[in-house]
């Protein structure tokens, strides 16, 4: 399974960005799908989450900002961010969860950079 990040980039202050992200291989199901970020000297936090039942859940600073949205046609995951601030700056990486035979795995994107200029 692979998963390809697009998306990421320089925007200023109140701009915005759409990050994707599409999961490929021996897939027979998607569960929850997300994203993730981590800036310089900061652990991993919780950006957003989607389950498949398309329940929604975000992280504090992100929320009426940031719309996470999903495409099972395409076992993609997307991330609308909207209002961008300088504390949004980080990698920003999606997660989802494959049933592979069973099973449920979870995969990490590459991470893409986002950076917001004041």
């Amino acid at each position: 399974v692979q998963l390809v990040e697009s998306g990421g980039g320089l925007v200023q202050a109140g701009g915005s960005l759409r990050l994707s992200c599409a999961a490929s291989g021996s897939i027979s199901r998607i569960n929850a799908m997300g994203w993730y970020r981590q800036a310089p000297g900061k652990q991993r936090e919780l950006v957003a989450t989607i389950t498949s039942g398309y329940n929604t859940n975000y992280g504090d600073s992100v929320k009426g900002r940031f719309t996470i949205s999903r495409d099972d046609a395409k076992n993609a995951v997307y991330l609308q961010m909207n209002s961008l601030k300088p504390e949004d700056t980080a990698v920003y990486y999606c997660k989802v969860a494959v049933m592979i035979i069973a099973s449920f795995y979870d995969y990490w994107g590459q991470g893409t950079q986002v950076t917001v200029s004041s």
